[in-house]
């Protein structure tokens, strides 16, 4: 299985923040941003302490798409699986896709969705699910997600409703599985 190491994604970080310096400064007093950087992103294993500037990023028109690359790669350990920093970066990533000013909030919506997918419980999907995207016990950042998604479920009633995201941008399909993973 394709895995995104520690090293790699710091790598992916200095690459970035030495590319876009001025991207890093951006949104610094975001309403959706408050509390990015009170958080100790290295303790989540595998996670590399620059998630606040790549959240920062995202606010940056020029920064705004290799930042949104780079921190997908940051929060998931692989394709199929989700890293556990997710769910401490989830609120931020919510609040942020509700703001039709961010420049990429389509990629976040589309993000949010992926997350909401991989949040759902593998456990009783099968005994192929379990072998492929591993159990539940062994990924306990699929609950935490849904907790978040569950904390914040006004805020994705509100974004599935919002007006300013362009017409059938939402399929019935991603709604479901985005009310599922926000309902308790």
């Amino acid at each position: 299985m394709c895995r995104i190491t520690a090293a790699g994604k710091e790598a992916a970080v200095t690459r970035f923040l030495q590319e876009f310096p001025e991207g890093q400064r951006s949104g610094r007093d975001h309403p959706a941003l408050r509390g990015c950087d009170d958080i100790t992103w290295a303790d989540f294993p595998g996670c590399p302490a620059g998630v606040p500037p790549l959240l920062r990023g995202l606010l940056d028109p020029a920064a705004a798409r290799e930042a949104e690359r780079v921190l997908c790669n940051v929060l998931m350990d692989g394709v199929f699986t989700l890293g556990p920093a997710m769910p401490a970066a989830l609120p931020f990533l919510l609040r942020l896709a509700a703001d039709p000013a961010v420049p990429v909030r389509t990629e976040l919506v589309e993000v949010l969705f992926v997350v909401a997918e991989l949040s759902h419980p593998v456990d009783g999907a099968g005994q192929q699910a379990v072998r492929f995207l591993g159990s539940d016990h062994d990924h306990p950042e699929r609950a935490r997600c849904r907790a978040v998604f569950a904390e914040h479920a006004e805020l994705v009633r509100e974004l599935l409703d919002d007006r300013t995201l362009p017409d059938g941008f939402i399929p019935p399909d991603e709604r479901e599985s985005l009310l599922k993973a926000a309902t308790p």
